[in-house]
């Protein structure tokens, strides 16, 4: 190529003679050993000139080009978000505008007065500016002290005694109590997480590797190790639990030795048979969209926020950042958020580790999460089994600042280390697993007494699936999720929650879901067979107005006979045009009955054999947990020397209806009382059913 006129042999021309192109089997190796290690010290960086014939120096600017290559892609991926993060806060501030243009004052039935609303705007503005300064001087503060410095925990500021139900200025008199707003109780629309952690940085990820190699050697320790770090539960009781002051003389960490006394510490061990191999396990936990459909009684979200090393073409280690949300099936319970790392390793043929550890606390401040709970080395050994199981031994091990006072109702399961340990993990996997091994079963052909083809059954469990995965979603206590409780005389503490919907797989609308929390002094295994009864609904389920259902297919998905889903048909004619979907499951860990109403011709889709997820859903039913005393010593005598009741259940009653498919429609108090008193009839006519005492 000629740039110019200049003599042969000139400066110019020597100077560009000195540029030098790589191969591409160069090229190819350079990259190789950039992905083992970014930073190549003198050594690395002569042994590489040697085998490429390349200058040492060529070698260095090589990698400082790369170096900058690649903070100029995760810079430009930032940037990316942020303006997607833009693009959204604008949308919601044109949204709040246009709702302000529609505010009518309750009291005189006119337009709100302005200077209200920008008084409020201020305030909103200075309460931000003294949260900043409260967040810069605990930031001083911890850095004097050594150690994290606890705020106070916020205090909501939404009551519903300032909150305002109606439709244009109808007014909500009929609940004998406050009303409601839809724009204040619906939350943020957005999936986003409320602590998205930002990508790893060039400059951390050796810290990253690092961390995620200490803390697979631990989990390995714990999973192998005897009774002298693990101490058996009670008669009757599987789990184990951590001995922790073995532990931390064991695992001495820096500033370890110091744990504060609103830290609680939840560890556990157990391990079984799981139907799947130990290659596909391993894909389950890798893969966060299926981590979440195997357990979505547990994980209410998850992200991949970034990819370190990549597992796929035959490598036999992946590690990923990921952020998670932990939940319980109800709203009193809040939810737990970690960002951590996930570190899969095959350690010898047949054998696999995963581990999760969080990032360092000073990480996670800098990014958003304020709390000081994390998750210390836990995870699981994957032992492939000649006949298609697996062995697994699960480990669990959280440090948790309780922030909130935890609802009385959960607080034995909670405090116990039941609700997230990992007798709850193994059961819920074991059970996802014989789902997943049902679903592959329905592939070989057989004859079935309803005469539905193995599509059709496929094509049912795809759409159950979705609904069960959504009714757990509806129950996450999330920030995003706000949950108002209504007042009123009702003995059933309803709490209420709206959303607008608008994905293929729901009613397109406003959404308001309800629910509440009771105990039940029977076993969990009996409500779950009366709940899941078709003979037994029409004593629960007031919509069936006191009539008969019958079962028209069945499928199981489990080897518990209550895992199954059912399509039901109520025997009252003016029903005959809607069937129920229903799905129950159950393990050691709880259950769930979840339901939805699917009219004929959507019926027919699935039936067939087709697509189902453009089908509408909107599920309701029923989450069954232990009440956690049979796990921390019921029927031991109380303070008062008397005898504490049996061990019973908590049971969640959700309930979702469409207020209205109109986009500019709002809440109003008919929708609110029709939910509450649903909920209420249903809780009364289950504790008489049951014969609960004080009925």
């Amino acid at each position: 190529m000629d740039f110019g006129d200049e003599p042969e042999g000139s400066d110019s021309q020597r100077r560009r003679k000195r540029y030098h192109r790589h191969t591409p089997r160069q090229i190819q190796q350079l990259e190789a050993m950039f992905k083992e290690c970014p930073h190549p010290d003198e050594n690395q960086r002569a042994a590489l000139s040697r085998e490429l014939g390349l200058e040492p120096r060529q070698i260095k600017f090589w990698f400082q080009n790369r170096r900058t290559q690649m903070k100029a892609q995760h810079e430009r991926a930032d940037n990316c978000f942020l303006r997607a993060e833009n693009d959204k806060i604008r949308c919601e501030n044109i949204t709040m505008r246009e709702a302000l243009k529609n505010i009518i004052c309750p009291n005189c039935g006119g337009p709100p007065v302005a200077e209200d609303f920008f008084d409020e705007q201020k305030l909103r503005m200075e309460n931000a500016h003294l949260k900043e300064e409260l967040d810069r001087v605990s930031s001083i503060t911890s850095k004097y002290l050594g150690r994290p410095f606890t705020q106070m925990p916020p205090v909501s500021t939404m009551s519903v005694s300032s909150l305002d139900l109606s439709v244009g200025g109808l007014s909500g008199q009929g609940l004998g109590g406050p009303s409601l707003d839809l724009d204040l109780l619906s939350g943020c629309s957005s999936g986003m997480p409320f602590h998205m952690p930002a990508p790893v940085t060039e400059m951390e990820r050796p810290m990253m590797a690092e961390i995620a190699a200490r803390a697979m050697d631990e989990l390995i320790r714990l999973a192998q190790a005897g009774e002298h770090i693990w101490v058996n539960g009670a008669p009757g009781d599987a789990r184990e639990t951590l001995n922790v002051a073995t532990y931390d003389s064991l695992f001495a960490k820096p500033g370890g030795a110091f744990r504060p006394p609103d830290i609680n510490v939840e560890a556990s061990r157990d391990s079984g048979l799981v139907f799947m191999s130990a290659v596909a396990l391993v894909d389950v936990f890798m893969d966060t969209n299926k981590w979440m459909e195997f357990f979505p009684g547990i994980v209410s979200k998850a992200h991949t926020v970034d990819v370190l090393v990549n597992g796929l073409c035959g490598r036999s280690e992946s590690l990923i950042m990921m952020y998670e949300e932990l939940h319980i099936m109800t709203p009193v319970v809040p939810t737990r958020e970690f960002s951590f790392l996930r570190y899969c390793k095959q350690i010898e043929q047949g054998l696999w580790a995963v581990v999760d550890v969080s990032v360092e606390g000073q990480r996670d401040a800098h990014y958003g999460v304020q709390s000081r709970s994390r998750q210390l080395p836990s995870g699981c050994l994957i032992a492939d089994m000649s006949n298609g199981y697996s062995k697994v031994t699960w480990v669990e091990h959280m440090e948790i600042e309780q922030m909130l006072p935890i609802n009385v109702l959960y607080r034995n399961l909670v405090l116990s280390g039941a609700a997230f340990g990992a007798h709850r993990w193994l059961a819920a996997l074991q059970r996802a697993c014989e789902r997943f091994a049902s679903f592959a079963a329905l592939g070989v052909p057989h004859n079935d007494p309803a005469g539905v083809t193995p599509e059709g059954k496929r094509s049912m469990m795809k759409l159950s699936q979705r609904m069960v995965s959504s009714f757990c979603a509806s129950l996450s206590s999330s920030p995003l999720q706000r949950w108002t409780l209504l007042s009123g005389t009702m003995d059933v503490s309803v709490r209420v929650s709206t959303h607008r919907s608008a994905d293929p797989g729901q009613p397109n609308g406003f959404v308001l879901s309800a629910a509440t929390s009771i105990w039940l002094p029977v076993p969990c295994d009996h409500v779950f067979a009366f709940v899941r009864d078709e003979n037994a609904r029409s004593q629960w389920d007031v919509l069936s107005h006191g009539n008969q259902v019958q079962e028209v297919s069945r499928i199981r998905n489990g080897s518990n006979p209550g895992n199954c889903i059912s399509l039901l048909r109520g025997l009252n004619s003016s029903q005959n045009s809607m069937l129920i979907l229903q799905e129950s499951c159950t393990d050691a860990s709880g259950s769930l009955v979840v339901y939805s109403p699917i009219d004929i011709p959507a019926a027919n889709v699935v039936m067939s054999g087709e697509d189902p997820s453009s089908i509408p859903l909107l599920p309701s039913g029923f989450a069954i947990l232990p009440d956690g005393r049979s796990w921390s010593g019921a029927g031991a005598s109380s303070s008062t020397g008397q005898l504490a009741p049996p061990p019973g259940c908590v049971v969640t009653v959700a309930f979702q209806i469409l207020v209205s498919s109109l986009p500019s429609s709002r809440l109003n108090a008919e929708s609110v009382a029709t939910v509450n008193g649903l909920i209420s009839t249903t809780v009364q006519q289950i504790k008489a059913a049951l014969h609960c005492p004080g009925h």
